[in-house]
């Protein structure tokens, strides 16, 4: 069975829509992977190594974060149940046992599609 990256972002905002844009060539250029969009909403999978796509801002190439960086993570403010963040999911999932490794890799909310697509290439190789 093939590695399951996971690729958070929304469509309809486009600071936030790259990761969701770049599914399909993904796809294309790393068939040994299988490439799905997660919404962020929705409860993490529990998985062993949780490999995710997300967009970062203020960068301007591929970053990879792994789970000893999950505190560099600033999560927004939380006022009800609906405002838990990905860096609050994270955490949470990570003290309760449901995930054990984390990678997240980062790309910039714009940028030469086929370069960043080379630099996330290189970051699952590694």
């Amino acid at each position: 069975m093939k590695p399951i990256i996971y690729l958070l972002g929304n469509p309809s905002f486009e600071q936030d829509s790259l990761p969701v844009k770049l599914l399909s060539k993904l796809q294309a250029a790393l068939p040994q992977f299988q490439f799905q969009h997660l919404d962020p909403t929705e409860n993490l999978p529990e998985e062993e190594h949780l490999i995710l796509i997300d967009t970062i801002l203020g960068i301007k190439e591929v970053k990879t974060l792994t789970e000893e960086e999950l505190d560099k993570i600033q999560s927004s403010p939380t006022v009800s149940m609906h405002d838990f963040d990905l860096g609050f999911q994270l955490k949470l999932a990570k003290k309760l046992g449901q995930i054990k490794k984390v990678t997240i890799i980062g790309v910039p909310p714009e940028g030469n599609q086929e370069e960043i697509i080379k630099q996330i290439s290189k970051q699952l190789k590694q």
